[in-house]
């Protein structure tokens, strides 16, 4: 056997955005509400604060659908890719970009989301989007639902815990798949695990409208493992060669102390947090440890006859996952200090640092959770999120010397080195994210994870020029050297 030392010859080295977050345009060609569209921004955000994006109730999501401005709704104006996408992405290719991963937004193809014919306009935007990706050689990576479902299938059909969603979701998938058939590589849900740490976003439930929410939410995730699974199928139908994968928030989790009581809390959380979302998409069955999980909280989650075998038949191609930092679990917690603004919360890890809204940095953590995935799943994987949100500024030359960003890829990506060595298949690496956007959580600008720096400030004001920054000219080295000038 030879071990490898080095990332492949093919390695898809690139950056990633979020339609709902980078496009704006949101009452453009025809493009519908989506649920991206009614998060507002915080003006008295406390970015030290624990969970401090806004849970969307029916008061909140009731005035943003009254309040058809953009002022208060950062997401509806994104940094404008709609209209700068080309610029955009000459700057992805001078950086040397294998692979460019976005999402399309549900509601600039089907508005509702329940309609029998595609919205032509939004079509032919992604077909300008891709003939640009292709002018540049750059590799799509397509992301076909990322936290920007139809709003109106929120209001008129509850969400994702109706299971007629299925059937609209399959019908915007095969639209897509006729229409771009060039694209190898497809993701069907951003971070499906959101179902129990961001559910509006995610399946599109609201909590004040739910009389068994959490039960609901499993039923949500359901009826996406299921849209999923027939997604792939069509996929290598439609497409041949094509590879679909799934994809989550991965919640990297060590034990407190050796106390079996915290190590077997740890189990758990991987358990309920992760590898749930995963075993079900990369093996095609529940794992048997949800049985208890649902019988311990009397929870019913209804499948239909043919569900069982819709997932074995469906399973995904690889394995991706966003990573940003690990956590703690503790069987007795009272005595640890809670971190700050982490989506699903967590404790205070002494042995590591914290980027500017509090994430502890672990890129050892990121060696440890390949490892894990590849040897549970002998599936490819694919890095498609990573990064940190830091408060950049420029200087007076113009110029934004963020080494606090290239310490963090630096670090990270010598661990993804070291798990290439272990021998994980490691497919490729989408940076979080190529150029600054609104931040999906808090819908501030402030947060900037990018490697270039867009001229927009929180309240939307700014030129929208693009400015190179130093992490730019760094990542730009690190892909032409194919990992090996850090």
């Amino acid at each position: 056997m030879n071990m490898k030392n080095n990332f492949p010859e093919n390695f898809l080295w690139g950056g990633a955005i979020a339609a709902s977050q980078a496009e704006g345009a949101f009452n453009q060609d025809g493009r519908g509400l989506s649920v991206g569209d009614v998060t507002p921004y915080n003006k008295n955000l406390n970015r030290k604060a624990i969970n401090n994006h806004k849970i969307i109730n029916n008061e909140i999501l009731a005035a943003a659908q009254k309040d058809l401005s953009a002022e208060n709704y950062p997401k509806r104006y994104g940094i404008d890719f709609y209209h700068h996408y080309k610029e955009d992405i000459a700057l992805f290719a001078e950086m040397g970009f294998k692979v460019f991963r976005f999402s399309i937004s549900w509601s600039r193809i089907f508005p509702q989301g329940d309609e029998l014919t595609p919205n032509e306009a939004g079509l032919a935007f992604y077909d300008s989007v891709l003939a640009e990706l292709e002018k540049h050689n750059i590799e799509p990576l397509v992301t076909i639902s990322h936290f920007d479902m139809p709003l109106y299938l929120v209001e008129h059909y509850g969400g994702w815990k109706n299971r007629k969603l299925i059937d609209f979701y399959v019908r915007y998938a095969e639209t897509l798949f006729k229409r771009y058939s060039k694209v190898k590589y497809w993701i069907t849900f951003n971070e499906i695990n959101a179902s129990v740490f961001s559910t509006f976003k995610g399946v599109g439930l609201l909590k004040d409208r739910s009389e068994h929410f959490e039960q609901d939410c499993f039923q949500a995730v359901h009826h996406q493992f299921i849209a999923s699974a027939l997604a792939v199928q069509l996929a290598h139908e439609l497409i041949p060669g094509s590879q679909v994968g799934c994809m989550i928030a991965r919640f990297t989790t060590y034990a407190a102390t050796s106390k079996p009581e915290d190590v077997m809390k740890m189990v758990h959380d991987d358990q309920y947090r992760n590898f749930f979302f995963t075993d079900v998409q990369a093996r095609g069955y529940y794992p048997s440890y949800m049985e208890r999980y649902f019988a311990e909280r009397d929870f019913q989650v209804t499948f239909e006859k043919g569900d069982e075998a819709t997932l074995q038949a469906g399973t995904v191609d690889f394995v991706s996952f966003s990573y940003y930092m690990s956590l703690i679990s503790s069987s007795d917690p009272e005595h640890l200090e809670q971190t700050a603004g982490n989506l699903v919360g967590g404790f205070k890890n002494p042995h590591l640092k914290a980027s500017d809204w509090g994430w502890q940095i672990d890129p050892i953590g990121l060696r440890y959770s390949l490892n894990q995935l590849y040897d549970r799943y002998q599936k490819p994987l694919f890095i498609v999120e990573n990064g940190v949100g830091a408060l950049d500024q420029v200087d007076e030359n113009g110029q934004i010397h963020d080494d606090y960003r290239i310490d963090y890829f630096r670090e990270h990506i010598q661990q993804m080195k070291e798990s290439i060595k272990d021998g994980v298949d490691l497919l490729g690496y989408t940076t979080w994210s190529a150029i600054d956007i609104v931040s999906s959580s808090t819908s501030e600008m402030s947060k900037r994870y990018g490697f270039v720096y867009v001229d927009q400030n929180d309240d939307g004001s700014g030129t929208l020029n693009r400015l190179k920054k130093n992490s730019f000219h760094w990542y730009q080295r690190v892909i032409e050297s194919n990992g090996e000038e850090l």
